[in-house]
């Protein structure tokens, strides 16, 4: 319930119930609209009364800022209301609760998961950058998560979120000590740079499960950031060079060495041109469409290239999509085009141009997709031996014997064969030879049986003869 019984009078619309969470100076309350829609929200009350003057801006700064932006990735501010004894903020409701309990409950997210948050991240920090606002106290208790499945993340509590021009300073003591930058811990001037530090333990916690100066003292923890040490990053869970190498700008104690905003946003890592949006699928289809066209005219290097930067979109656009249906409808379109983008890197960095003059025969494609396989190229070499020696129709026995010690090798090749082209062309090349081995044992078998009637006949012959 919402504590002591007591009913806001100017929140006559809304219906309070659980809490949510709460700090020094206010509670946040699940609440639905009781009228129309029966829309959810989250109402944040502040008590007047244990406001002190510093609380009063934090409070007032929180609330200019988030009624002039509006941005997916930030949670809205839809109203506030006050009384005589409380200020409410009505806030747009989060069902998927925060990132510190997502990440706690699994422990550590894997690199992928982690770099989607980071882009979304990302997005609301540019927005922010773009409009001279820093946050100042970003952890993942504040960064919130729209759904439990499929999730959005959702910047909160801008209670400590200042106007800060790039060259503004400032030397008050702001945030949580475990994501502050080391510069706001040894209460030195510091700028908007601050948040990229914090930004880069949270990444940390999410990737290795803690943050890097976790302490069981507060003693301890000021001691570790203090410290002119660098951070080590752990050597498990293996992570991407890119990933590291971004971990590594981001928990620099120098702001001075310490990534820009501009380096940021740039990074390959957070790759912010491929982040997951309603416009992901749109710009991955325009550039399939594009891909085909130059398929069909027979430019195999540009549909190549084309294909891949599709498929740059469309991994974040199956990300975006909730419907389970038009998902695997995505899933299977894509499967389609990274086969065919499969088959033309062959053709565009193989020097054997016979390969576009034979029509791209899947059995050529194939050996020249093995080139990296040494023991795939030899059992094709014996299969290709048997298919020659079953042609000239000389000795069967010879060619089986061939197709039999090909089929063993490819079998096993087969088996540990990753899913892509190459293993769909293998197993369809493995059901031919298989076809083929077939046929030529039951000819054996047939000529061996009418070798057997032929020689019975014979003997027979010579007993009637010999009777007679």
């Amino acid at each position: 319930m919402a504590g002591a019984g007591w009913a806001p009078p100017r929140l006559d619309e809304y219906i309070l119930t659980e809490p949510l969470g709460s700090g020094t100076y206010a509670t946040v309350y699940k609440a639905y609209r009781k009228r129309d829609t029966r829309e959810v929200v989250a109402i944040k009350c502040v008590n007047k009364r244990s406001l002190n003057r510093a609380s009063v801006e934090n409070l007032l700064t929180e609330i200019e800022i988030l009624k002039t932006i509006r941005h997916p990735n930030i949670v809205e501010l839809k109203d506030f209301q006050w009384d005589g004894d409380h200020i409410y903020l009505i806030m747009e409701f989060c069902a998927g609760g925060d990132l510190s309990r997502f990440i706690r409950m699994r422990r550590m997210l894997p690199e992928k998961v982690a770099r989607v948050f980071l882009q979304q991240l990302a997005c609301a920090l540019k927005f922010l950058h773009d409009r001279n606002i820093s946050h100042l106290d970003l952890k993942p208790q504040n960064i919130l998560l729209s759904a439990p499945e499929n999730p959005q993340l959702k910047l909160a509590d801008f209670g400590f979120a200042q106007y800060m021009s790039p060259w503004d300073e400032k030397h008050v003591l702001r945030g949580s000590p475990l994501y502050m930058a080391p510069e706001m811990v040894c209460r030195q001037h510091y700028d908007a740079r601050v948040d990229l530090w914090s930004v880069g333990v949270i990444l940390y916690e999410a990737l290795f499960g803690k943050p890097p100066f976790a302490s069981r003292s507060f003693a301890e923890l000021e001691e570790k950031i203090r410290s002119d040490r660098a951070v080590e990053l752990p050597s498990r869970p293996q992570l991407s060079l890119e990933c590291r190498d971004l971990l590594g700008q981001l928990l620099e104690r120098d702001p001075r060495k310490r990534i820009s905003f501009e380096c940021f946003f740039a990074h390959p890592f957070v790759d912010m041109e491929h982040v997951p949006g309603p416009e992901s699928l749109g710009k991955a289809t325009d550039l399939v469409v594009e891909a085909v066209r130059k398929d069909q005219e027979g430019d195999a290097a540009a549909a190549f290239s084309l294909y891949r930067k599709a498929l740059e979109y469309f991994v974040p656009a199956l990300h975006y999509e909730s419907d389970v249906r038009r998902k695997e409808a995505i899933r299977a379109k894509v499967r389609q085009y990274i086969s065919r983008a499969e088959e033309l890197k062959v053709l565009v960095t193989s020097s054997n141009k016979n390969l576009l003059e034979k029509g791209n025969p899947a059995r050529e494609l194939l050996k020249e997709m093995a080139k990296d396989k040494p023991r795939l190229c030899a059992a094709l070499e014996v299969a290709s031996a048997a298919i020659a020696k079953e042609e000239e129709g000389r000795d069967d026995s010879d060619a089986l014997e061939l197709y039999q010690q090909s089929l063993g090798e490819l079998l096993l090749l087969l088996a540990a064969e990753p899913a892509g082209r190459r293993r769909e062309l293998l197993h369809a090349e493995i059901q031919t030879l298989m076809a083929r081995a077939e046929y030529l044992k039951d000819q054996i078998k047939m000529r061996e049986a009418q070798s057997m009637g032929k020689e019975a006949l014979a003997e027979s012959v010579r007993s009637a003869c010999t009777l007679q």
